[in-house]
């Protein structure tokens, strides 16, 4: 079977990897992809928001499966040109697909079923918004309506950053369009986590969770990034409360969407924050996680091809998810300066030297090749994934590595996995915060 895989990141590598082991995979194509892949996936530069010439090329290479993985393309529709044309394709059309393309329209749908929540307001014009945020109670969250590459999102301490904040977002448009509008709503305060879960519209799916650190300082300090690293599962998360998440967020969600005649095939990705008051939605993503992924993957002892097909056919509830019990942590090497500014083209070294650690996956994200060597060529460089039997002794090893692997100016926190690690004494999980 042929699979087309569309993006170019470290969850697109992390998914070629996982579908390079499936017996039923054959050939493996990457628009655009990145040089780090070429060992699994024949590279063809098509821009993931090509959404013809991606759906042209499956056609004319009779690709058998594609899936998407960033959410630009998702939001623009591939999915309904492909089923157009008769093509498989892994993912939510552009309709379902809205959970994520709008804050505003994810906001109103939980509004609407009663899903948990912040409270909220909606703003179309600065001044507005402006105004009310002199009478907030703050810290407060001020989030652009659309897509901004897991950086739309901004806590805000106080008035001056909240303005400060109004006016990037609105006024200087640094998200470009997905600044039209923008959500204002309460901070809550408890543990992050993303839940994922696949649905074919009817069934759903538990699938992983993990956790995902987006500041981009230690300490959760500095602006948002689409991630810095992440580990999976997530040891604190007991059957009951994982339980509750489904009950009151995940199963609600999709019932509310198929109510509105919105039919959500694909994966959906929740990030939840557990508060003092239960499970709250902090927002919705429709499509893998990115590093979320890359932790996850390495875990899945099923056939990730039979998984996505089975989604496409409506044919989950013959499934049951086999996640190994172990431990995995990645760690995202960053160009310094990342998310604002960064410098590239600088040589990776020690790639040959970690490729002959059997606990550790290289995934790439921001390279190409130059020459024999790898050089920085985007913001996120690099995901060092670690597999080991508990989460102390994968964020140990990650570090260790980060020894091995070096770049000039290269930036990593210092702090994955270290705000919950656990300690098991007597049979009992203990959890010891901020180690």
């Amino acid at each position: 079977m042929k699979v087309l895989v569309v993006g170019s990141g470290g969850r697109e590598h992390a998914l070629i990897w996982k579908l390079h082991q499936s017996d039923h995979v054959n050939k493996i194509y990457a628009t655009p992809g990145n040089n780090g892949m070429e060992d699994l996936a024949e590279l063809i530069n098509i821009e993931a928001g090509d959404i013809n010439k991606l759906a042209d090329f499956a056609e004319e290479q009779k690709i058998d499966l594609t899936i998407v993985g960033p959410e630009e393309p998702l939001v623009a529709g591939i999915v309904n040109e492909f089923k157009d044309r008769h093509l498989r394709i892994f993912g939510p059309e552009k309709e379902a697909a809205m959970l994520e393309g709008s804050k505003v329209f994810a906001k109103r749908l939980l509004e609407k079923y009663d899903i948990p929540t912040a409270e909220y307001e909606v703003f179309t014009d600065p001044s507005t918004a402006l105004k009310y945020l002199k009478d907030a109670e703050y810290p407060l969250v001020i989030k652009a309506e659309g897509p901004a590459q897991g950086q739309g999102a901004v806590i805000c301490t106080g008035e001056p950053e909240a303005f400060r904040t109004v006016e990037k977002i609105m006024e200087d448009r640094i998200f470009g369009d997905a600044g039209e509008r923008i959500v204002i709503e309460n901070f809550l305060e408890g543990e992050e986590i993303s839940v994922f879960a696949l649905t074919d519209g009817e069934t759903v799916l538990p699938f992983a969770e993990a956790v995902d650190y987006k500041a981009v300082f230690d300490g959760d300090e500095g602006p948002n990034t689409a991630g810095m690293g992440s580990y999976s599962p997530v040891h604190w998360l007991d059957e009951d409360l994982k339980e509750e998440i489904y009950e009151d967020i995940m199963y609600p969600t999709i019932n509310a969407l198929e109510e509105e005649g919105i039919h959500f095939q694909g994966v959906l990705y929740a990030v939840v924050i557990i508060t003092a008051s239960g499970p709250r939605v902090l927002e919705f993503n429709a499509r893998f996680g990115d590093p979320e992924t890359q932790a996850i993957l390495p875990r899945l002892n099923n056939d990730l091809f039979e998984l996505l097909n089975k989604t496409i056919d409506g044919r989950l509830a013959e499934v049951s998810i086999d996640m190994a019990s172990l431990t995995v942590l990645t760690l995202v090497l960053a160009s310094g300066g990342y998310p604002i500014t960064h410098e590239e083209g600088f040589t990776i070294t020690g790639l040959e030297e970690a490729s002959h650690i059997d606990e550790l996956i290289i995934f790439h994200a921001g390279t190409k090749k130059s020459g024999n060597s790898f050089i920085t060529a985007g913001g996120r460089v690099l995901n060092l994934t670690v597999m080991e039997d508990g989460l102390m002794a994968a964020a140990d090893l990650a570090y260790d590595l980060v020894d091995v692997v070096q770049f000039q100016d290269m930036h990593y926190r210092s702090d994955i996995g270290s705000d919950s690690l656990l300690a098991v004494d007597d049979d009992e999980i203990q959890i010891e915060e901020n180690i």
